[in-house]
């Protein structure tokens, strides 16, 4: 069995094939999806999505970075703490921080993702982290929050290997997808320093699709190209990545 930690499903590229979407992840092995919530826009299809495939699919909650907004923070944090009071999920995410597109709300994004850290540590939830032009912001964060309680998935990794090794070092999982087989994404050159039980696997399909993919819509029976680069990584079978990485995600999401 494979795990897809990260794919949204439920998003528009997805409106048209869904289950045939998820018929093909299925046929290749891919047995879990789980949903990273974006803003209170996409709530009713994510748990829609969830409700029609209950046995394969788990939702997250959480106000994406991308999503804050000074105007709306209050009713979009509020629309979070509702649900997570409400009823089950699996984690607090996405959440971070994004200086890709603009840096003006820095801070508002900042506070944000503090302010959803301190209720997964509440409800004893695995956090997953977004990161995009943002690892000194998001390591700023992290070093204020740290505690026994703290831990999850930096989702999409990209950094460097000192990145890499100060987000393990915040009892946070490395979230490997269809980056690890750009030529320029160059975490493959040194992934293989760093334990596999450090790593789960992901797509955060629609986007960011593997080679032979990329450029093109991404999805989650495209997992199995980021398990066969992680077999060339690390000299392993692709039945033992299967294993390991299945055990590693479950360790997060169903403690």
């Amino acid at each position: 069995m494979l795990i897809d930690t990260h794919t949204h499903l439920y998003s528009e590229q997805f409106e048209n094939d869904i289950d045939e979407v998820i018929a093909r992840a299925i046929n290749n092995g891919v047995k879990r999806f789980y949903l990273p919530a974006i803003d209170k826009s996409y709530t009713d299809k994510m748990l829609a999505l969830e409700a029609n495939y209950p046995n394969e699919m788990f939702a997250m909650m959480g106000l994406h970075p991308c999503s804050v907004n000074p105007d709306t923070i209050t009713e979009e944090l509020n629309h979070v703490k509702e649900w997570i009071d409400k009823r089950p999920f699996k984690a607090i995410g996405e959440i971070g921080i994004d200086l890709y597109w603009e840096k003006e709300h820095l801070q508002t994004q900042q506070d944000a993702f503090k302010t959803q850290i301190e209720w997964a540590k509440e409800k004893n939830l695995p956090i997953v982290i977004h990161c995009r032009d943002a690892f000194n912001e998001v390591f700023d964060v992290l070093e204020e929050v740290k505690d026994e309680k703290l831990f999850g998935i930096f989702h999409c990794f990209s950094g460097t290997k000192e990145d890499a090794q100060r987000a393990i070092d915040y009892n946070l999982k490395l979230g490997i997808g269809g980056v690890v087989t750009f030529k320029n994404g160059k975490i493959d050159q040194f992934l293989q320093d760093f334990d596999i039980k450090h790593i789960v696997l992901e797509t955060d399909s629609p986007y960011l699709a593997p080679v032979p993919f990329r450029g093109k819509r991404n999805e989650s029976s495209y997992l199995t190209y980021v398990c066969d680069k992680l077999v060339d990584v690390y000299h392993l079978s692709a039945k033992e990545i299967e294993t390991i990485t299945t055990k590693n995600a479950l360790d997060i999401f169903e403690r």
